[in-house]
């Protein structure tokens, strides 16, 4: 129980984190991939501010032994760029780029009922079931 409820309030800190910033407005996000034309910068400096964060608090959590509420960190020690990690990069790019929303906003903005949220949110899920589909065969 205390586990989901620290899950929701993660969750609500970075739903408010992606409000704030806008980058649940797709056209914020493709003024930014936009750099020849009507470049928007100010997403660089979100995720230059969410960079920082994030390696500040990598460093002082992993000195713990154990998370708080896991027995286990669960980080990924592949350092090898191979071809699954590059099409699945590409396949991300191209999806960004095309529609203005990575995962974690289109999740955010259904709340907003958007439908431009819920059909980026059943294709992510199309891509997940056809890569499961995909790799068994």
């Amino acid at each position: 129980m205390k586990t989901n409820l620290v899950a929701l309030l993660a969750g609500i800190i970075f739903g408010l984190g992606l409000a704030v910033s806008q980058m649940m407005n797709p056209n914020k996000v493709l003024n930014f991939l936009d750099i020849t034309g009507n470049w928007d910068s100010s997403l660089a400096f979100v995720m230059m501010g969410a960079l920082g964060v994030c390696i500040l608090s990598f460093r002082l959590i992993l000195k713990r032994p154990t998370p708080f509420f896991d027995d286990a960190f669960h980080v990924s020690h592949k350092i090898t760029i191979d071809k699954p990690l590059v099409i699945g990069s590409a396949v991300f790019g191209i999806g960004w780029g095309m529609t203005g929303y990575c995962p974690g906003p289109a999740v955010a903005s259904l709340g907003l009922f958007s439908v431009e949220a819920v059909i980026m949110v059943v294709s992510i899920y199309v891509g997940f079931f056809s890569h499961r589909f995909l790799i068994k065969k």
